[in-house]
Formats: C-alpha cells, structure tokens, sequence
C-alpha cells in the first residue's frame, strides 16, 4: 500500500541558505556544510517515503549544479511530483527527468487539502464540497516562520516540528 508525503524548500546545494538566521539571530540550519545537509535531508525522506509512495514537493528544489541535483534527486524514494516553487525553473530538464508531474498547485478535493508553494490568499480556501470545512492550504516558502492565522499548515524542512523529514497527507488532513 502506498501513502501521501508532502514537503518543501529543501535547497539542496544552496550553501548561503546555511549562513540564514532568524529574527533571534540563530543560524536557521545548523550543518557543518552543504554535503551534510543534503546527505541527512536524503536520509530523512527516505527513512520516511517508500519507493512506491507518492510525494510531492512543494517548491525550491535545487540550487546550483544540474549534474549534483539529479545524482540527489534519483536517491530520493517515491514517485515525485512537483509544484513549482519561486526559485524552481518550470522548463528545468533535471526537474522534468526526476518528477513524474510538475505543476503549480494541487487540489486534494477529498481531504480538503489545497498545495501550493507559497501561502494563498484566504479567499481562495473556499468551503470543501466534501468535507463541509475551509480548506486547507499546505504550503512551503516560509521556512522557519509562522504560517498566516487560519487554514494554513507549512511544510517547509526547516520549520518548527519538521526537522527535514516528510509529513503525510493523512497527519496534515487529521492534524
């Protein structure tokens, strides 16, 4: 049986996003470098998602080498599919070669789900014809920061309570 596994802004080979601090001014990702940033990212997801899941990633892939990001991508278990991210090229061969379906959003009518990169106006979360609710938006774009008030669930490896791992659908749709 396969699951659902959403995540976002991984950033894999971005060396300057490890010099980012937040509004305290602690370092937001505490690795010694790049490589061990991407070698525990690509342990997490993969600890997590099974070859025959399903997962899409929520934007801001890669930075910097083609040849880099696709050894990395083709570590990455599960059937990857992609909504394209602010820093993310839409026509980028690597990206078409390692996800089965790119887009710039996904609408999971059912669990009342809406995915997209950066956070959506309210207004577009209308009610879920399914579940009678709001829907809600899961997102990346923000990292470490706080999702607006409302419907909002952020999925960004760095945010609080993620700590580079992948979360299921069913845990976004329930939680």
């Amino acid at each position: 049986m396969s699951n659902i596994f959403v995540t976002s802004d991984h950033h894999f080979g971005h060396e300057n996003i490890l010099k980012f601090k937040d509004n305290s001014g602690k370092v937001i990702r505490d690795f010694s470098d790049v490589t061990e940033m991407n070698e525990i990212m690509i342990q997490r997801w993969n600890s997590v998602v099974s070859p025959q899941d399903k997962i899409y990633h929520l934007g801001d892939v890669f930075f910097g080498s083609e040849d880099s990001a696709n050894d990395i991508l083709k570590a990455l278990n599960g059937h990857k599919r992609l909504i394209l991210g602010n820093h993310d090229n839409g026509k980028n061969k690597v990206l078409h070669m390692n996800f089965e379906k790119i887009s710039m959003w996904r609408n999971f009518g059912k669990e009342g789900l809406l995915l997209t990169h950066v956070p959506v106006h309210p207004s577009t979360l209308i009610e879920n014809r399914f579940t009678g609710k709001q829907m809600i938006n899961v997102h990346g774009h923000i990292h470490q920061n706080k999702s607006p008030e409302g419907p909002y669930k952020c999925v960004c490896v760095d945010h609080p309570g993620i700590n580079y791992y992948p979360i299921n659908i069913e845990e976004l749709r329930d939680g």
